[in-house]
This record gives C-alpha cells, structure tokens and sequence, in this order.
C-alpha cells in the first residue's frame, strides 16, 4: 500500500506542477532516488508522465494532453491525421504518428489497414525511440549532447537505458544512415512480424515536433522498399508539414 500512496502522491504532484525531477520528488516523499525512478519509470510505462530531453518528469498523455514542441498534441493529430488517411488508403497498410519525449516514443494516433493480414494500430503504446522507425527518424534530429544525455548519462544508468561505447557508436551510424536516406525502418526491431519506415514531421522553423510509419507485416517487408510507396510516404510528410505550418502559427 506504500507504493500506491507514493505513486498516487506523484502523480498529484505531476497534475499540480506540471513538472517534477527525481531529486525534488525524493526530497518531498523521503524516498530513495532510486526507489523514485522505479515509481516513475511505472508512471511513465502507464501513460502518466513522460520524461523529456532535460531529465525533467511532465504530465502524460493519461493525466490530459502533453506538448510537442511547445504546442498541442491535440493540435498536431489534428493536422496530421487527414493525411494520414489519405496514406494509408493509398498503401492499404497501417500508419502512425508518434512523438518522442527522452528516450521513448509513444504512439499518438493510428490509420488501420482494411488487409486481413494488418499490423494493429498499436494506439498508446510506448516503445524504445532507438528501435521504432518513428523513433529513429526523430533521434536522426537531436543533437550529440542529447544524445548523450539520453544513453550515456548518468541518469541513463540509473533508469537502465544507457549504452556501452559499442552500442553507442552502431547507434551513432543507424542514425547517420537515417540522416542520409531521410527516413528510418524497422525490421522486426519492436515486435516480431512488424516492419516500418518512418519519417519526422517539421514546424515551420525546422523543429522536428512529430513522425510517422508505415507499417508492415514482415511477409511484405520488400514493400518498403518500394519506390511508389517511398514517393507517396514523401508526399504525405510533404502534405502534413503544410498543415502543421498552418495549424502552428
């Protein structure tokens, strides 16, 4: 009962704030940083708090609608998701947008293939960035600090994401790579029978704020590398930037 009246206390202080570090919650609750970052790593994992690039705990998704950038999620599905039902009806195969905050990325709203054999739309889900296309494509966008201060950091290793100097560096080249072709896959990397190609979305000023997937069963993986389907993804993130500019300003 202790950790549901630490957790509980959390989440109040997360609703109320609107911003809470490990060392603040430790303080206030008399608790172990460790055992904080577990009570928190659990919120996060449940849709209640999301970790951004500053270390820094927000309100997520479950406690009510979390910002992109300095702008509204509710916003940036608005924009999008006409567009993303224009895609995924020209592909016939599912398609998402996502956002990252830190080191995860979470799926923000999803098309559905009519195919009998689809991938699901996987609505909420919170996947590593490192291994989901969207993920990736919106890693390709941060920094080196950034980077480094999400898998190399002390409080990498205390939240178990930090990564080995070789893991680190194969990192660095998949993201390179992903600068290079302008956009990121997926192979079976979250899930198995899942394939995805996935691009970052753009506010006016050049902020990556969002990204997309298509998705895939693994038995029509060598359709992503289809150049009709390459030209159409394009197109679409085209589209969606125009609208996002619009809906932004």
């Amino acid at each position: 009962m202790a950790s549901v009246d630490n957790a509980l206390r959390l989440i109040q202080i997360l609703r109320d704030t609107g911003e809470l570090r490990v060392s603040t919650a430790s303080n206030e609750l008399g608790m172990a940083v460790s055992t904080v970052h577990r009570l928190l790593a659990m919120l996060v994992y449940h849709g209640f708090a999301i970790r951004d690039d500053s270390k820094a705990y927000l309100p997520g998704p479950a406690l009510g609608a979390v910002p992109v950038m300095g702008h509204s999620l509710k916003t940036v599905r608005n924009a999008c998701l006409p567009h993303l039902e224009l895609l995924s009806g020209y592909l016939n195969e599912t398609v998402t947008l996502h956002f990252r905050v830190g080191s995860k990325v979470r799926f923000l709203d999803a098309v559905e293939s009519t195919a009998v054999l689809r991938i699901g739309s996987q609505r909420g889900v919170i996947l590593d960035a490192r291994s989901a296309s969207g993920g990736k494509a919106l890693l390709a966008e941060a920094s080196l600090q950034t980077l480094e201060r999400l898998y190399r950091s002390r409080a990498a290793e205390i939240a178990g994401e930090a990564l080995n100097d070789a893991d680190f560096e194969k990192l660095l080249r998949q993201l390179e790579q992903v600068r290079r072709d302008g956009y990121a896959r997926n192979f079976q990397e979250t899930a198995a029978g899942v394939c995805a190609i996935g691009m970052s979305l753009h506010s006016r000023d050049g902020n990556a704020i969002a990204s997309f997937s298509v998705a895939v069963p693994a038995e029509r993986s060598t359709y992503l590398f289809d150049e009709k389907l390459l030209a159409l993804t394009r197109e679409a993130r085209r589209d969606m930037e125009a609208a996002l500019a619009e809906a932004l300003t």
